[in-house]
């Protein structure tokens, strides 16, 4: 029997005019509106009568931390328009000699560096729009495995590709995202139209498209935007069959995820070590 996506209680069967992945109790404090695509047009799954109120939490979190890291850039005297390469490194940027060596927390804090306020307007916009979604579709303990491990991944591969550059910004955490509710919607068996489920399931493909194609302009990390993607889609592949099982076993299954992506981000963490010191 299906359950709900939010707090794990069983949903009744279905009928004709009922295709809520959320349960009643869960209805009457938030809405039931999946977006129908990441500019803002929505597909109703929920009776016409439900007012959408939901809180976007952990999204305005998130976007918060990218937020507050910038303006303190700007308050230290960093140009909000074009950050210098030093400065960028003094906030966390990704750059191999100190994060393949003393400081590997970069790999990670690199992703709430931006570099200029039109960078991170657009990854904020993009990440606030897909993050209406995934929190309606995932638990938020599996939305912030996916986007962290998808940042992480980015970050590794952009060290892998081109060790001697400079890497900032949200952007291969936020292709993760897209990847991971891409490979959700169309593997998971969420109680949803398939009416409702193709117009965002074709947003979300165009976007990640779009932007991939965009990140082939001289200048963009398009390494950390594939790491993210491929991390996401791995992610939300392995997840897909527990989104709509009971909390219990959904949290076993992201447990494993977890430890298991853990593991292995490690250890190409350590490879990538070992290969950039046997280069030197």
């Amino acid at each position: 029997m299906p359950t709900c996506v939010r707090c794990g209680r069983e949903l009744p069967s279905l009928s004709t005019g009922e295709l809520s992945p959320i349960c009643r109790e869960c209805r009457e404090s938030a809405a039931v509106t999946i977006p129908g695509n990441i500019s803002g047009r929505e597909t109703t799954i929920s009776r016409p009568s439900v007012t959408i109120r939901q809180p976007f939490l952990l999204t305005q979190i998130i976007v918060g931390i990218n937020v507050l890291v910038f303006v303190g850039m700007g308050l230290s005297g960093v140009s909000p328009m074009a950050p210098s390469v030093q400065e960028l490194v003094t906030w966390g940027a990704n750059y191999a000699p100190l994060a393949l060596g003393p400081q590997p927390w970069r790999i990670l804090a690199s992703n709430y560096v931006h570099i200029g306020i039109i960078h991170i307007f657009f990854n904020m916009w993009c990440l606030w729009n897909l993050g209406r979604l995934a929190e309606r579709i995932l638990d938020r303990w599996t939305y912030l495995l996916i986007y962290t491990a998808s940042g992480i991944s980015g970050s590794l591969v952009s060290l892998w590709w081109h060790p001697k550059g400079i890497g900032a910004g949200a952007s291969g955490a936020i292709f993760g995202l897209a990847g991971g509710l891409i490979a959700v919607l169309y593997l998971g068996k969420l109680p949803i139209a398939s009416a409702a489920l193709k117009p965002t399931l074709k947003s979300l493909i165009t976007f990640a498209a779009y932007n991939l194609f965009f990140g082939l302009v001289p200048g963009i990390d398009n390494a950390a935007h594939l790491g993210g993607l491929a991390a996401g889609l791995g992610l939300g592949a392995l997840l897909a069959g527990s989104v709509t099982e009971p909390l219990e076993s959904r949290a076993r299954w992201r447990n494993y995820a977890a430890i298991g992506t853990a593991l292995l981000l490690f250890a190409i963490y350590n490879y990538l070590v070992r290969r950039y010191q046997s280069g030197n």
